[in-house]
C-alpha cells in the first residue's frame, strides 16, 4: 500500500461496535469487492469494499470476514479468509498478505487461506440461527450491479434457505457515520494532501492552459504524497462548463476572463477528501465574478455554523435555502415579491442552486449515513453551496469538509485559501507581466 500502516485498534473497535448490534446466535459475512474486468485480460484498479475495510483494514481482493460472536467455538468468533499466495502469483502480481501480516493488519488471530472458506462455513451455519449479509445499499442511488456480495447472498440463501437473514447495511450506515479519532486523522491527512494540490494549481493556472493539464498537476501532487489517487473523478470546468455540476471531460483550453471551477479530493488510506474552489483563469476576478463568489462564500460560512448536533440534513438544507434565496435577491437574480409568492414545491432558487449543500464524507466521498437521523458529534460532512448562472457562463462552488463536534464545527480545510484577495494574491505570484 502507498499509505502508512493504520493502527489496528481502529478495526478491532469497529468490529466490537458491529457485533454489539447483532441479534443473538448470529453470523455476519463480508466479502471483498470484485476484481472488475476492463477488457481482454485486464482489470480496473481494485478498490476494497469499504465495509470490509472498515472492519479489517485488509486492502486485498478475495478477502472474506466472518463474525460469529456467540459461537461455542471461541476460535471461530472472528475469522478472516485471505487469498492464498504462491510463487507464481508473486511473480505475476507481486506480494500478497501472509497469514502473519493479515493478523497484524486486522487484529484478527484466526486467519485462513480463502480456499478453506467453503469447508469451514457449513459447520458455522449449522450452529447459527441468523445470518447478516452485506449489500451495497445507498439512499442516493438504487442497486443495479450483481456484484460479489449479491452473488454470494443468492448462493447462501439457496444453500441455507431456512436461516433468518438480516441486512448489515443499516448497522454499517449507523456506525460508519460517526468517525473515530483515527478516522478523523486519516481524513485530515487526505485534506492536507488536497490542500497541497490546490496550492500547486494556483501557481500553474493561467490563460491558455488546458483543463487536463491542471488535472495532471493535481494527480502529481497526490501521488508524491502517498495518496492512492483521486477520491472521485476530478471536475476541472472552465467558462460555461462551470455550470455543469459533474463535468469531467476536462478537455478545454482555459480562456482569459473565465472562471475555473474545480472539484477534487485526494484519497488516502481509502478515506476521501472533497474540495471545491473557483478561481479566475487570469488571476483576477471581475467585479461581477467577485460579487457572486462572495455571495457563495457567505452562504458557505453560515451553513458551516449550522452543522451542529440535533438538526437533520433535511431541515439543514431547508434553512440553507433561505440564505441562498436572500443572496440571489441581492445579486438581482431573483425578485423578492416573486419569492414570497412562489410555489414551495418548486422554489425559484433551484434555477441557480440545484443540489444539496452537504453530504456524509468518509470511506466513500458520498459516504453512507441516514439523512433523516439527527446530526451527531463525530460526523463529517461537506459544505458546498454554489450559484450557477448559465446566462453569464458563470458557475461558482466553494466546498470544505466539516467535522461536527459538541461545540463549534471544525473545518478540516480551514488552511486552504478561500478568500478572493488571498486567491488573487497567490495567483499573482506566478502570472507573467
Amino acid at each position: 500500500m502507498k499509505y502508512e500502516a493504520i493502527n489496528n485498534k481502529l478495526f478491532k473497535e469497529n468490529r466490537a461496535r458491529f457485533v454489539a448490534k447483532m441479534k443473538s446466535n448470529s453470523i455476519a459475512i463480508f466479502q471483498a469487492n470484485d476484481e472488475m474486468p476492463r477488457s481482454a485480460d485486464s482489470h480496473h484498479t481494485f478498490r476494497q469494499n469499504p465495509d470490509l475495510f472498515y472492519l479489517t483494514g485488509i486492502d486485498q481482493e478475495q478477502t472474506v470476514l466472518v463474525l460469529f460472536p456467540d459461537c461455542v467455538r471461541e476460535e471461530m468468533r472472528e475469522v478472516l479468509f485471505i487469498r492464498k499466495t504462491s510463487e507464481a502469483l508473486v511473480t505475476w502480481e507481486g506480494h500478497k498478505y501472509t497469514i502473519e501480516e493479515a493478523q497484524e493488519t486486522s487484529g484478527i488471530e484466526n486467519v485462513y487461506w480463502g480456499d478453506q472458506f467453503w469447508s469451514i462455513l457449513p459447520g458455522l451455519m449449522f450452529i447459527a440461527e441468523n445470518c447478516y449479509l452485506n449489500l451495497n445499499e445507498h439512499g442516493r442511488k438504487p442497486y443495479s450491479v450483481l456484484d460479489r456480495e449479491m452473488r454470494f447472498a443468492h448462493e447462501l440463501r439457496q444453500k441455507y434457505p431456512l436461516h433468518h437473514y438480516h441486512r448489515s447495511a443499516p448497522i454499517m450506515h449507523e456506525l460508519r457515520a460517526i468517525k473515530s479519532s483515527i478516522e478523523v486523522a486519516l481524513i485530515q491527512h487526505a485534506c492536507n494532501i488536497t490542500e497541497k494540490a490546490f496550492r500547486r494549481v494556483l501557481q500553474f493556472v493561467k490563460p491558455g492552459v488546458y483543463e487536463y493539464e491542471i488535472e495532471a498537476e493535481i494527480l502529481h501532487e497526490y501521488l508524491i504524497n502517498r495518496a492512492t489517487g483521486p477520491a472521485y473523478p476530478s471536475i476541472i470546468a472552465s467558462g460555461g462548463d462551470s455550470c455543469i455540476l459533474h463535468y469531467v471531460d476536462n478537455n478545454k483550453q482555459c480562456k482569459d476572463g473565465d472562471v475555473l471551477l474545480m472539484d477534487f479530493g485526494a484519497e488516502y488510506a481509502n478515506y476521501a477528501a472533497d474540495l471545491s474552489r473557483t478561481i479566475p483563469v487570469n488571476g483576477s476576478f471581475t467585479e461581477r465574478q467577485s460579487e457572486v463568489y462572495n455571495a457563495v462564500l457567505r452562504i458557505k460560512n453560515e451553513a458551516t455554523q449550522m452543522l451542529r448536533p440535533g438538526i437533520t440534513l433535511e431541515d439543514y438544507n431547508k434553512e440553507v435555502a433561505k440564505i441562498v434565496e436572500s443572496e440571489l435577491i441581492q445579486l438581482g437574480l431573483l425578485d423578492k415579491k416573486e419569492v414570497a409568492n412562489q410555489d414551495e414545491k418548486k422554489p425559484l432558487y433551484k434555477k441557480y442552486f440545484m443540489h444539496g449543500t452537504s453530504h456524509f464524507l468518509g470511506l466513500d466521498v458520498h459516504d453512507v449515513g441516514h439523512r433523516y437521523r439527527p446530526i451527531e458529534a463525530g460526523m463529517i460532512f461537506t459544505c458546498e453551496p454554489g450559484i450557477y448562472i448559465k446566462e453569464e457562463n458563470l458557475g461558482i462552488r466553494i466546498e470544505n469538509d466539516i467535522l461536527v463536534t459538541d461545540d463549534n464545527p471544525i473545518d478540516l480545510m480551514a488552511n486552504i485559501p478561500v478568500e478572493v484577495e488571498e486567491i488573487e494574491e497567490l495567483m499573482l505570484v506566478s502570472m507573467p507581466f
